[in-house]
């Protein structure tokens, strides 16, 4: 009868497994981890504290205004509006940058032209979930601020 050590379970190979396998976990949730951070589109604002002093009292003026919102993506045009009880509205465009929801590398800022209903500006997305973060400001001087879900008609 003969002995063969091929199959036998040693200390060697047994720590081997071991480092192994805790090699992998370890790479795999450095890799996912770094690309996270790489990909985290930041902060909203710089102080919280300090924002959250005036937020009820932005978001009751920016109420008052009674401005339906909405943007749209067909056939190669975002259309943005603007509509009051139906009708629409021209406010002046601060800042209107359109990416994805959770990173910054698709970003890009439209150039909104109005036409006389809607803003429009020429665009070319991929498919998916794409918001548009909005600040306008209407004639009174008030500030409006929203991400609006773009909604992709294809």
């Amino acid at each position: 009868m003969t002995q063969t050590t091929a199959g036998k379970m040693t200390g060697k190979k047994f720590l081997a497994i071991m480092v192994s396998a805790f090699a992998v976990i370890i790479g795999v949730n450095l890799f996912l981890a770094f690309n996270a951070v790489a990909t985290f589109p930041g902060l909203e604002v710089k102080n919280t504290y300090v924002a959250s002093q005036t937020f009820d009292d932005d978001r009751a003026a920016q109420l008052a205004l009674g401005w339906d919102v909405g943007a749209k993506v067909e056939a190669g045009q975002l259309r943005l509006s603007f509509r009051k009880d139906g009708a629409p509205v021209e406010p002046e465009i601060v800042s209107a940058v359109l990416g994805r929801a959770t990173n910054v590398a698709s970003d890009e800022t439209p150039i909104l032209v109005f036409d006389g209903s809607d803003f429009t500006a020429p665009v070319d997305l991929a498919t998916g979930n794409w918001n548009l973060r909005l600040v306008a400001k209407a004639e009174d001087g008030t500030e409006f601020k929203q991400r609006i879900i773009v909604e992709m008609n294809r």
